[in-house]
């Protein structure tokens, strides 16, 4: 396990923004999710630690960096922005997505072309547990797929909920939508011993009605001495529960 960081910083222009998430999945009765910030992937430089980045992306960016809600929120970061800033490269390359985290000093050098922030609607008719509203996000007023707006609040992604979204999909035609998301999974592998296996995985938290969207193939979810326990995506009914609307 490599503990060493290096501070870097780096300059860039936006490709997409996509929310950063943790899932724990327990073979395939057990899927939680919990949105935790942000992922920034870019085309530009970085100075003080190339070498401890992946040489290649497959085209769709150079490198990509986890930030917090607040962070985004403070600078509305869209598609098409110039950024800089520092970073610490990840002590754990396991279990975090992104290339660089711990972003600091982070400055909006130039904007896009006009970005469109999405209206939060307050849904009175269906409530949380504690009676408060739902809030939520109608993707059908916006063009798209894909969506290419700024991103709302992570409360949002939460109430949405994730479906299991094709990796091919995330590369290609789906990752400029703020709906996109590569999530860091740890699978609970053997219970009563806490041990525990780490993957990325890729999730949708877009309309049911996408045209874009295709779950892919069954996903394996290992677990001790046992085999052929897949996820066929009936937990992604349960994730979406709260969704109000097919093109929500």
């Amino acid at each position: 396990m490599d503990k060493s960081q290096t501070k870097i910083t780096w300059h860039g222009t936006v490709v997409s923004v996509q929310p950063r998430s943790t899932v724990w999945r327990y073979l395939i009765d057990n899927r939680t999710h919990r949105e935790c910030g942000f992922n920034i992937f870019l085309k530009g430089s970085i100075m003080g630690g190339e070498n401890l980045l992946p040489e290649d992306h497959e085209g769709n960016y150079d490198f990509s960096i986890a930030i917090s809600e607040k962070q985004e929120q403070k600078l509305e970061i869209g598609i098409g922005d110039e950024l800089q800033g520092t970073a610490w490269t990840k002590l754990y390359s396991g279990t975090e997505f992104a290339d660089l985290y711990r972003a600091g000093s982070l400055k909006k050098i130039k904007a896009g072309d006009n970005p469109v922030k999405p209206e939060v609607v307050l849904d009175q008719d269906h409530p949380r547990y504690d009676g408060t509203p739902i809030p939520r996000v109608f993707s059908d007023k916006y063009p798209g797929p894909a969506w290419k707006m700024l991103p709302p609040p992570l409360e949002v992604y939460a109430w949405r909920g994730a479906r299991m979204l094709s990796r091919s999909c995330w590369k290609g035609k789906c990752f400029q939508c703020i709906w996109a998301n590569m999530a860091n999974v740890t699978v609970e592998y053997n219970f009563d011993t806490n041990n525990v296996k780490h993957r990325f995985e890729t999730f949708c938290y877009g309309p049911k009605n996408c045209r874009f969207y295709k779950m892919g193939p069954a996903r394996s979810v290992p677990y001790y001495r046992m085999s052929g326990v897949k996820d066929q995506g009936w937990l992604d009914e349960i994730c979406l529960e709260n969704r109000s609307r097919p093109e929500e």
